[in-house]
C-alpha cells in the first residue's frame, strides 16, 4: 500500500536567510502567508506530521485547528544541524571557511559542517522517520511540515540524482511537492 506524503517547507523565518538548522526561529508574517497560500487548494488530508521546530509546528497546529485534523510531531524530521555553521549566511561562511563550504557543496555526504551532524546519520534519520510514517499511515494522505534539507533529501531520492547533486534540489519556502511512498521505502515524485 502506497502513503501519499506531500511535503511543505516552512516559510520565511525573523532572523532571514542562512543555515537556520537547529535554530528555532519564529515565522515572519510573511512566511505565514506563504505557508497558507500554499495549501489553499490542496487537500484533503487525513492527518499533519511536522517537525518540532516552531517554524514548522505552529503552523501545522494552526491547520490542524482550521481543518479539524491530528497533528504529530516528529523530532526526527527537523532540519540537518550545521554545528558552528548555524545561522550563518553562505557569504559570511565565504569569508570564514571558505573552502569547508566548497566541500560542502561539493559533496554534502563527504564533508561534514564542523561540529554539525554528517548528512549519512541526517539521511537514516530521515528515511528512518519516513518508514515509520508508511508503516502506520500507509493507505493515508499525510501533509509533512518540515524543511529544505529533509524535503532536498526525500525529493532527490524520488528524482534518483547522485548524492552530489542533494544541494541541488530548489526548495523556496512555502514550497509544496508530493511523493507517493511504497513499502519498500521507494519514491516517487507526483500525486
Amino acid at each position: 500500500m502506497i502513503l501519499h506524503l506531500d511535503l511543505l517547507r516552512h516559510g520565511e523565518t525573523e532572523l532571514g536567510g542562512g543555515l537556520r538548522g537547529s535554530l528555532d526561529d519564529a515565522l515572519t508574517a510573511r512566511g505565514w502567508e506563504q505557508m497558507r497560500a500554499a495549501v489553499a487548494e490542496r487537500g484533503p488530508w487525513d492527518r499533519l506530521i511536522s517537525s518540532p521546530l516552531q517554524r514548522c509546528a505552529r503552523f501545522a497546529e494552526e491547520l490542524g485547528a482550521r481543518l479539524n485534523l491530528p497533528v504529530h510531531l516528529e523530532k526526527d524530521l527537523q532540519e540537518l544541524h550545521f554545528g558552528a555553521w548555524e545561522g550563518q549566511s553562505a557569504a559570511a561562511l565565504m569569508d570564514t571557511d571558505a573552502e569547508g563550504l566548497g566541500l560542502f557543496w561539493a559533496d554534502p555526504y563527504g564533508f561534514t559542517p564542523p561540529e554539525g551532524e554528517p548528512v549519512s546519520a541526517f539521511s537514516e534519520r530521515v528515511l528512518g522517520a519516513v518508514s515509520r510514517l508508511h508503516q502506520t499511515y500507509a493507505g493515508e494522505r499525510v501533509l509533512l511540515i518540515s524543511h529544505g534539507g529533509v524535503m532536498r533529501l526525500l525529493l532527490a531520492r524520488a528524482r534518483g540524482l547522485p548524492r552530489e547533486q542533494l544541494l541541488n534540489v530548489e526548495v523556496g519556502h512555502g514550497g509544496l511537492f508530493s511523493l507517493r511512498v511504497a513499502a519498500d521505502g521507494g519514491l516517487k515524485e507526483g500525486i
